[in-house]
């Protein structure tokens, strides 16, 4: 916090901000952009045709965009960036919050340290914004993403459960086209999966394996019927996972964000039980 904020003068944050970017996290965006892919590309081999900058100018136009690729500024099939950057600030800084968002995403496959580098300054300027396993994803607290990302890297050995929560992310963080209903069932599929693996059984349901697994691993009674009733949630008559197509059933983003964290810190939970 700044000297001005301490003492009441400047205006300081108490609360993440959704659906929007303010203009010190944009300009603190673009910069990472320019200095972190468009800069470093420029210095290596850029006059070559297929240098690394003219190659991601070329998939940006092409596979963001979607612009005509005449349009791209080139010289003797290679990019003239001074040209093209230009065009791609005047567009970042026009366009709206999820927009930007969606190509600081696209951006992110470019450089192996962007996605970190990009969360400190989504946490500095109090973004509910954060990466997760590469998709920039809704969050209410550093806990939740510490999480998520504990039951990926715990969850290496066990495939199945690391797609469930993959896919669980992949729902939950698609801006155009959200799928909260099966990001639960996919949440849900990742304890359900994991206790499989853990009981050897692949034909029983979490309920069953829940059972077996609090008299094998030690599992406090309570623990075990509060995480059966979010399993019966998910599985009744009108559950989501009992009805995926019909609609009597409302599922909305606190619901599907809850569920993978929920759903992740069990699946921690269990990994370190077994161990």
């Amino acid at each position: 916090m700044r000297f001005s904020q301490r003492i009441g003068k400047r205006e300081y944050k108490t609360e993440l901000e959704k659906e929007g970017l303010s203009p010190e996290l944009k300009n603190s965006l673009w910069t990472l952009v320019l200095e972190l892919i468009i800069e470093e590309r420029s210095n290596e081999k850029r006059y070559e045709k297929h240098s690394d900058l003219t190659v991601f100018f070329r998939e940006l136009w092409i596979y963001f965009y979607k612009w005509p690729i005449d349009n791209l500024p080139m010289s003797y099939g290679t990019v003239t960036d001074y040209e093209a950057t230009p065009t791609v600030r005047k567009w970042f800084f026009k366009s709206d919050w999820d927009l930007v968002l969606d190509f600081i995403e696209f951006a992110s496959d470019y450089h192996p340290e962007f996605c970190k580098i990009c969360n400190l300054f989504l946490k500095k300027e109090m973004s509910a914004y954060r990466f997760v396993d590469g998709k920039i994803t809704e969050i209410n607290s550093k806990e939740e993403v510490i999480e998520i990302e504990r039951a990926l890297n715990n969850s290496d050995k066990f495939k199945s459960v690391k797609t469930h929560l993959k896919t669980a992310i992949e729902l939950l963080s698609d801006r155009k086209n959200p799928d909260f209903r099966n990001s639960i069932k996919e949440s849900i599929s990742s304890v359900e999966s994991l206790a499989k693996i853990i009981t050897d059984n692949s034909k029983t349901t979490l309920g069953q394996a829940l059972k077996e697994i609090e008299k094998k691993h030690n599992i406090p009674k309570s623990l075990k019927s509060a995480f059966s009733s979010l399993y019966g949630y998910t599985s009744d008559t009108g559950g989501i996972r009992h009805s995926l197509l019909e609609s009597d059933v409302k599922v909305d983003l606190e619901e599907a964000r809850f569920m993978l964290v929920t759903c992740s810190a069990f699946v921690n939970y269990l990994m370190n039980k077994i161990e």
